[in-house]
């Protein structure tokens, strides 16, 4: 596992990610769904399949508003690892313009991302879409799951700052074992110099 992850998901820093987020808000021709992926990728750590089967039930609150947490339910999850994950103002904010975009206006059992067709997206149109901006970009090696390990690896710096631990970050990536998630977290030597120093 080790192996799969540090050879196919670069690590992508904050700028990459900045970078990825302008380009999408000014390329392509459904920059508001484009948005809503990236988020949900950078923001939530979803993987492609994920971000594919994520149905708005999923998001919106009884009075059918986009709400404050995404509820992924198992059959949208990998190996049955459902998960509740608090929404960022940012994905929040792109699921608001989203959804006030979609005509008709979508059940809630149907999925949030639509194909040029009207359909779900499949996960390997997704993969497809990040490895190609990615390209546009000059990341060589990013893929669709750099955002995922953006997202656990930021979580983890700064989850001892919000009074939780490694297991709360695993518990948002959706990992069985804490030692999947330590396996997707970039290591920081600066920050390993400055923690002995206040030991």
């Amino acid at each position: 596992m080790a192996g799969s992850v540090r050879r196919h998901a670069r690590d992508i820093s904050q700028k990459d990610v900045q970078r990825f987020l302008r380009w999408v808000a000014n390329e392509g021709r459904h920059l508001s769904r484009n948005r809503v992926i990236a988020c949900l990728s950078f923001y939530a750590g979803l993987r492609a399949a994920e971000i594919a089967k994520a149905r708005w039930r999923m998001v919106l609150d009884e009075g059918g508003q986009v709400g404050t947490t995404l509820r992924l339910e198992n059959e949208a999850a990998k190996k049955l690892s459902g998960r509740v994950i608090p929404l960022k103002a940012d994905v929040r904010d792109a699921m608001v313009a989203y959804l006030a975009e979609l005509k008709p206006a979508p059940s809630r059992d149907d999925f949030i991302l639509r194909s040029e067709r009207g359909d779900g997206m499949k996960p390997q149109s997704i993969v497809n879409w990040f490895r190609s901006i990615y390209a546009e970009l000059g990341l060589t090696g990013a893929s669709s799951h750099s955002g995922r390990r953006h997202f656990v690896t930021m979580a983890a710096r700064r989850i001892s700052e919000a009074g939780g631990s490694l297991r709360d970050v695993q518990d948002l990536a959706g990992h069985r074992a804490l030692s999947t998630t330590q396996l997707y977290i970039a290591k920081n030597t600066d920050a390993q110099k400055r923690v002995i120093d206040l030991i």
